[in-house]
C-alpha cells in the first residue's frame, strides 16, 4: 500500500472520527439507527437546548436532536423541539413531555411523563408539551402579588404621613407632645401603684393566707352541710308537711261549712247563745255561792228558813242578810 494511500485512508479515518465525536458531544449517536423520534411544541423552552437529556422516570433515554421555530403561518413564534429516544418502551399519544429544571444552577431537561390509556405514540408523533415553573420562577411568581400589596401599603402609608403633616400643625404637634408626656405620667403613676400593690400583698402575705385557709374550711363546711341536707331526705319532709298542710285545709273547711263540734260552735248562733247564757248564768251562781254560801250550806236547830234568791242583791254583789 502506497503512502498516498495510508494518508488517505488515515485522513478518512480521521474526519470520521471529528464526525462522530462532533455529533456525540452534541448528544447525537450516529450508530444508533434504533432511535424513534418525536415532536414536542412550545411557546417558550425556559432555556432548553440542544443535547439535553431526556428522561422517562428518571431514567435517561435520549436526548434533543433539535429545536428550530415552526415555519407553519399560523403557528408564528412556536418553537418545535425534535427528541430522539433510544428505547423502545412503549407509551401513549396522550403522554406530556415536560421541561423541567435539572438544579439550582439552572440547565433544563425534558421528561416524559408517560400515560397508557389511548392510542401508542410511534415514530413521527407529536406530543403534549408543558414547562414546569423554576424555583426562581415560582418564587418571583409568588413574591410578585406580595411586591403589589407592599406598594400599595406603602402609597398608603405615605398618603397616611402626608395627611398627617397636613392635619398636625405647631398647635397641634405641641398638644400631642403634651398628651404623650401626660401618657408618660400616667403610666409612671400606674407603675407605682402596681408596686404599692405589691408591697401590700407581701407585708400582708400571712393575712391573706389565713383568709384564704378560712375561706376554704368555710367553703368545706358547707359542702358538708349541703351534703347533709342531700342525706336529710328533704323531699321526704316536703311531702309529710304537704300532707299536713291539706289536712289542716281539710280541717278548717269542715269547721267553715259546720261540720263537727268546732263547726257548729262557729255556725250555729243558738249554740253560741246557749254557752254564752250558761256561762252567765255560772258566773252569777259562783257570785251566789260566794255572797250567801248559808243558802247552799244550811243548818239550824230551831228550823230557821233560808233567805231566798235575790236577783237585784246579787247583780248589785251585795249578800242577802
Amino acid at each position: 500500500m502506497s503512502k498516498e494511500l495510508k494518508t488517505g485512508v488515515v485522513a478518512v479515518l480521521i474526519i470520521a472520527v471529528f464526525i462522530w465525536g462532533f455529533n456525540f458531544l452534541k448528544g447525537q449517536d450516529l450508530f444508533s439507527g434504533s432511535s424513534r423520534y418525536f415532536y414536542v411544541e412550545y411557546k417558550d423552552i425556559n432555556g432548553l437546548n440542544k443535547a439535553s437529556a431526556v428522561t422517562i422516570n428518571g431514567l435517561e433515554v435520549g436526548r434533543i436532536d433539535e429545536i428550530s421555530f415552526d415555519a407553519t403561518p399560523e403557528k408564528q413564534g412556536v418553537l418545535l423541539v425534535k427528541i430522539s429516544l433510544d428505547t423502545d418502551f412503549s407509551f401513549s399519544k396522550n403522554s406530556i413531555a415536560k421541561i423541567y429544571s435539572a438544579s439550582i444552577m439552572g440547565g433544563q431537561s425534558l421528561a416524559i411523563v408517560p400515560t397508557y390509556s389511548g392510542e401508542t405514540a410511534v415514530s413521527g408523533d407529536y406530543l403534549k408539551g408543558e414547562v414546569e415553573s423554576g424555583l426562581f420562577s415560582s418564587v418571583e411568581d409568588k413574591l410578585e402579588p406580595i411586591q403589589s400589596k407592599l406598594q400599595n401599603v406603602l402609597v398608603g402609608a405615605d398618603t397616611l404621613l402626608t395627611g398627617l403633616n397636613t392635619v398636625l400643625d405647631e398647635k397641634s404637634r405641641k398638644s400631642l407632645n403634651r398628651s404623650i408626656i401626660g401618657l408618660e405620667g400616667t403610666i409612671s403613676d400606674v407603675r407605682k401603684t402596681l408596686t404599692s400593690v405589691n408591697t401590700l400583698l407581701s407585708d400582708n402575705k400571712e393575712n391573706l393566707n389565713a383568709t384564704l385557709a378560712n375561706t376554704k374550711k368555710i367553703t368545706d363546711n358547707f359542702s358538708k352541710i349541703s351534703d347533709d341536707l342531700a342525706k336529710a331526705n328533704l323531699g321526704e319532709t316536703v311531702n309529710k308537711l304537704e300532707a299536713t298542710l291539706a289536712n289542716v285545709n281539710g280541717l278548717l273547711a269542715n269547721m267553715k261549712a259546720g261540720k263537727g263540734t268546732l263547726g257548729k260552735l262557729m255556725t250555729d248562733d243558738k249554740m253560741y247563745t246557749n254557752l254564752t247564757n250558761a256561762s252567765k248564768e255560772m258566773e252569777e251562781l259562783l257570785r251566789e255561792m260566794k255572797l250567801n254560801p248559808k243558802r247552799f250550806v244550811h243548818f239550824s236547830l230551831f228550823g230557821k228558813k233560808a233567805k231566798p234568791y235575790n236577783e237585784e242583791s246579787n247583780t248589785k254583789n251585795v249578800s242577802t242578810k
